[in-house]
């Protein structure tokens, strides 16, 4: 697995807690730290979302040849 993929899939982790979060709890953690009315929440979830389509390419992956 390269270092991008690692990256990209901490990311996605943690989109994933934070959406646990707002399911279990109603607590959106990004918008408490940053501000519900800043451009830094949704800059965060669009890398969250351009971080789960990388790690399509983790599923696809033949798991032999992962180093």
């Amino acid at each position: 697995m390269t270092l991008l993929q690692k990256i990209c899939l901490s990311v996605t982790i943690l989109g994933g807690i934070t959406w646990g979060l707002i399911g279990l709890l109603d607590f959106n953690i990004v918008e408490a730290v940053f501000g519900a009315d800043s451009m830094i929440p949704r800059v965060i979830y669009s890398l969250v979302g351009l971080t789960s389509l990388i790690n399509i390419g983790i599923l696809l992956m033949d798991l032999d040849q992962v180093d």
